[in-house]
């Protein structure tokens, strides 16, 4: 690890996991390159999107997809991921539409899916506010004795606000089956870690709370799908919730709005890049003979096949439906709802 990585991780640590400290499993390590492969092409064709106008925002993961491909393919098919809004790519892995994953930042609509078709809530653009939603939902069935448990995601910016206080509280007090997930990249949009806790790590507030905390690299996606499987696994036995801080990078800026040259170095940038997750993982499956060029050239179609259809999709003009503003609003609607409704010349049934 480089000195400018080594400054960002703090001292004193209560759990320490940098690195998986395991032999390569030719399971599941290609796979997480796979996916990788597939979510940086992800990110630089959505980028460009919003280039081209054809996407409002663009929340950039590059140099943090280990994070979000690891824990989306952490989860069992009956468990439920809490994303925010840079957490796309989590719900692309997971295996949402990724046209659909970016209907809220095209402005089409304000989900875009069905959250209960592969069990992805919403993505969150308030921060933090999907934490309690997770708990509530890992509490209910958890009391309806349903094997289930929720993953939240959320940025150390997150870590700032008074539901994510809330939300860790009630999951400790009620041994919810909730893992939380942060993805430190050491910057709240321009605000490093520094000027929003003293803490001498994230996972230290698990202390406080009254369960486990965790601390792993963010770049090395073996480490961290072992540590959320890990806190899944004690979440599902009844061993209540667990926080977990991954530690990364965002390499592009906070959003397309953003100039991040304004509050970080180049040098920085540069150091981190060297830490890229992707070559990372591919450096190691090539050192173990897990990774061949066919695999490599396959992985890159698939990739260009994604970015195709998300440039098919998003380049086309979307159909939009008046009476869509009025769906899911209340289960009957109200005489207020039809009024409006009938401004608009739409009928409610």
């Amino acid at each position: 690890m480089d000195v400018a990585a080594r400054e960002l991780l703090p001292e004193p640590e209560p759990h320490r996991v940098l690195g998986t400290g395991a032999e390569p499993d030719p399971d599941t390590w290609p796979e997480l390159y796979r996916q990788l492969v597939r979510g940086r092409r992800y990110n630089t064709q959505a980028t460009a999107l919003t280039r081209q106008g054809r996407l409002a925002v663009y929340p950039s993961s590059t140099g943090q997809e280990a994070c979000q491909v690891a824990a989306a393919l952490a989860l069992e098919p009956r468990d439920w991921l809490f994303p925010s809004y840079r957490d796309t790519l989590a719900t692309v892995v997971r295996g949402l539409d990724p046209v659909a994953a970016l209907g809220l930042l095209r402005g089409d609509w304000h989900t875009g899916y069905d959250p209960r078709a592969l069990r992805v809530a919403p993505l969150c653009t308030p921060l933090a506010t999907q934490l309690p939603h997770a708990v509530g939902l890992a509490h209910a069935a958890r009391l309806c004795g349903d094997d289930v448990v929720a993953l939240a995601l959320v940025g150390d910016g997150g870590t700032s606000e008074g539901d994510f206080h809330e939300a860790l509280n009630f999951a400790a007090v009620w041994r919810a089956p909730v893992v939380f997930l942060v993805q430190n990249n050491g910057y709240a949009i321009s605000v490093p870690l520094a000027k929003q806790s003293a803490a001498p790590t994230l996972a230290h507030k698990a202390v406080g709370y009254g369960m486990p905390g965790r601390l792993v690299d963010g770049n090395d996606a073996p480490a961290v799908l072992a540590v959320v499987r890990e806190a899944l696994a004690r979440a599902r036995a009844g061993g209540g919730p667990t926080l977990i801080e991954a530690l990364t990078y965002r390499l592009d800026a906070h959003t397309n709005a953003d100039d991040a040259g304004r509050y970080r170095r180049e040098a920085e940038v540069a150091a981190w890049r060297a830490r890229d997750p992707l070559t990372l993982l591919g450096d190691e499956l090539r050192h173990h003979g897990l990774l061949d060029e066919e695999f490599e050239t396959k992985a890159r179609e698939e990739a260009e096949a994604l970015a195709a259809a998300l440039r098919a999709g998003l380049g086309a003009d979307p159909r939009l439906d008046p009476a869509d503003l009025f769906a899911h609003v209340f289960a009957a609607p109200t005489p207020q709802l039809r009024a409006q409704a009938a401004s608009l010349g739409v009928t409610l049934g």
